[in-house]
């Protein structure tokens, strides 16, 4: 089970990091972005969504190495 949530977060986390580098538009037009994108401004939320990309990605990774490590 913890399989399909790990890879949940690296999937998450590659979409967020995608669509900060490409500029997805669909991505920072959806209603739940654009209280960031509001509140920083479009290339600040970028960063923000790179950032968070990378930390899930990161993450996912992270949970997986310690739970093989049994």
């Amino acid at each position: 089970m913890h399989y399909i949530i790990q890879s949940i977060f690296v999937l998450v986390g590659a979409v967020s990091l995608l669509a900060s580098i490409f500029n997805w538009e669909w991505f920072f037009n959806a209603q739940n972005s654009q209280f960031i994108v509001r509140s920083l401004g479009l290339n600040s939320a970028r960063i923000f969504y790179a950032v968070i990309g990378l930390a899930m990605i990161g993450a996912g990774i992270y949970f997986y190495t310690k739970l093989n490590e049994v």
